[in-house]
């Protein structure tokens, strides 16, 4: 074993349930290179370790009538731990934020938000973001067309 605990059959297992998380543990065995006792024991140690966190879904927005994707940058009043819980807490609320990370530099907090419309957006800025705790600027930038989006971690060749 490597010294994060992985080898190139765990590395190839997480690449391949990455690519279809509802693959057979007889293909997945078969594209790993064992048989299904040995890799059914690998996937559950990573499963078991929080390597693997979970199994989703993937939705496809259009289909959902969800075309609008916004980059939202958000800075805030106040920087104590305090205020940044309240506001990362409200913002758990609200399905519409799909992505939110704290930052470093101009802006506290970077967040993708996804609606059907402009509107819906400005109905959702009006109506939620301006009221998050403690905000005191929100800038807000539309996507034209999506170039990439993956939901699959480059799994390192080697440690």
């Amino acid at each position: 074993m490597a010294r994060n605990g992985f080898d190139a059959i765990d590395r190839n297992i997480l690449r391949e349930i990455q690519e279809d998380g509802r693959i057979s543990m007889v293909e997945l065995a078969d594209k790993v290179g064992l048989s299904v006792s040995p890799c059914l024991r690998r996937l559950r140690k990573l499963e078991e370790s929080g390597v693997i966190r979970k199994y989703v879904a993937l939705l496809n927005p259009s289909h959902l009538h969800l075309g609008v994707n916004v980059f939202v940058t958000v800075s805030l009043t106040q920087h104590d731990e305090p205020s940044l819980r309240r506001f990362e807490t409200a913002v758990q609320q609200h399905p519409e934020i799909v992505d939110c990370y704290a930052m470093v530099g101009n802006q506290d907090y970077m967040m993708r938000i996804v609606v059907q419309d402009p509107a819906a957006y400005q109905r959702f800025l009006s109506e939620v973001m301006m009221k998050l705790p403690g905000v005191a600027n929100i800038k807000s930038s539309f996507t034209l067309h999506e170039v990439k989006n993956s939901t699959r971690l480059p799994v390192p060749e080697t440690d």
